[in-house]
């Protein structure tokens, strides 16, 4: 190769880094993956679904539906747990009951204040609260709610939630509510939010979360250990306020 040539490919190679870097540089960073490393969305993994009973996924899957809102994720998930404990309406008259629907049942003015477009959304303790208002407005008043309101993401906190998610894993007849912060999970954005626990692999020590956010997200699996983490999140101040806020499981049982 003689020098002439040499030095046109070097300014050639030259030229064409330069033009890969002005090129990194106008589109930025990559974009991020729809989910992080911690979240799995149930359509690529399914063996759990298949091979073992879930009763609370084939409960409660069918009736959790997206969130009317952009702050109506406990609307959405407590409308979801009450319809899968009723189950399907036995006559053709009755109808499935919708987000509005409950809120016009429940009859809680700041319920439908936090939970609108744009609204706070909801502390913990509202969650809960509400949670039960539902219940006895929906006739089903045999059922009441214990709450797991972890301090610390410790081997205590962690023994006590796995202990829940076993043995709510058993039957359909009660449900958890999770109030978590959802970008830990995610791996998206640093905010509250509340969705239905839809199975529990224990062999694997995951959750299968029935995510409500379905403009952004489909039902997802998550380490055990990864959930305990987004509850104890404290949530950030631009939350205003719900700044401070952790979260929990709302376990609904008769």
């Amino acid at each position: 190769m003689t020098n002439q040539k040499m030095t046109t490919r070097l300014a050639a190679a030259g030229l064409s880094l330069l033009m890969c870097a002005c090129t990194a540089i106008a589109e930025g960073p990559p974009p991020a993956p729809k989910l992080s490393e911690t979240a799995t969305p149930v359509t690529e993994d399914t063996e759990y679904l298949r091979t073992a009973p879930a009763p609370d996924y084939w409960a409660f899957a069918p009736f959790v539906k997206p969130q009317f809102t952009n702050s109506a994720c406990s609307i959405a998930s407590v409308t979801g747990v009450v319809n899968g404990l009723r189950g399907l309406p036995v006559l053709a008259k009755d109808s499935v009951t919708t987000q509005p629907g409950m809120l016009e049942i429940t009859g809680e003015p700041v319920w439908a204040s936090v939970s609108a477009e744009g609204g706070d959304g909801v502390t913990f303790d509202q969650l809960v609260a509400f949670t039960e208002a539902a219940l006895a407005a929906n006739d089903l008043a045999g059922y009441q709610t214990e709450v797991f309101h972890p301090a610390a993401a410790n081997e205590a906190a962690l023994d006590q939630m796995r202990a829940m998610l076993v043995a709510n894993e058993v039957s359909a007849e009660d449900a958890l509510l999770v109030y978590f912060n959802q970008g830990v999970v995610t791996g998206d954005w640093d905010g509250p939010h509340v969705s239905v626990i839809g199975a529990y692999d224990a062999e694997k020590d995951r959750v299968l979360v029935l995510e409500v956010d379905q403009e952004w997200y489909i039902p997802y699996w998550t380490p055990a250990e990864t959930l305990l983490a987004a509850m104890v999140k404290p949530t950030s101040a631009e939350h205003g306020v719900l700044e401070g806020q952790t979260g929990g499981f709302v376990h609904v049982y008769k």
